[in-house]
C-alpha cells in the first residue's frame, strides 16, 4: 500500500512538472534558444515568384525554352525525377538549373542554356 502511494505521488509530481506528458523541462534562466533560419517555399530563394514571372514572359515571347521541354530532355538522358528548377544567370546567359534525382538515388544539378536548350553541365 505504501509503495502504491509513493508511486502515485511520484507520477503526480512528474505530471505537474510536464515531463510525463513528453514536454521538455523548463529552460534555465537567461537561456535563449537559437533562431531557426528563415524558411522559403523551395530551395531557390525568396524571389522565386519573380523568377517564375520572368520565365513565363521569356517563354511567351519565345526568348526562352519552355522548362517542360528541358525537363523532358533530361528525363530522356537520365531517367529520374525533378527536385526543383530555376532560372539563373551563368556567364551573363539565362540558364536553367534543374536539380534531379536519378533512379539510383544520386542528385545531379543540370545547367541548361535557357535560350538554346543546350546542356552546359550535368554534375
Amino acid at each position: 500500500m505504501q509503495r502504491t502511494i509513493l508511486a502515485l505521488a511520484a507520477a503526480l509530481s512528474l505530471v505537474a512538472g510536464g515531463q510525463a506528458l513528453g514536454q521538455a523541462p523548463p529552460a534555465p534562466p537567461g537561456f535563449r534558444a537559437p533562431r531557426a533560419p528563415p524558411r522559403h517555399p523551395n530551395s531557390l530563394g525568396a524571389d522565386w515568384r519573380l523568377q517564375q514571372d520572368e520565365v513565363r514572359r521569356g517563354v511567351q515571347t519565345r526568348q526562352l525554352m519552355p522548362l517542360g521541354s528541358v525537363i523532358e530532355q533530361i528525363r530522356r538522358r537520365d531517367p529520374g525525377r525533378q527536385l526543383d528548377a530555376g532560372l539563373e544567370q551563368v556567364d551573363g546567359r539565362p540558364t536553367y538549373r534543374v536539380r534531379w534525382m536519378t533512379h539510383d538515388g544520386r542528385r545531379v544539378d543540370y545547367l541548361i542554356n535557357a535560350v538554346t536548350g543546350a546542356m552546359v553541365s550535368g554534375d
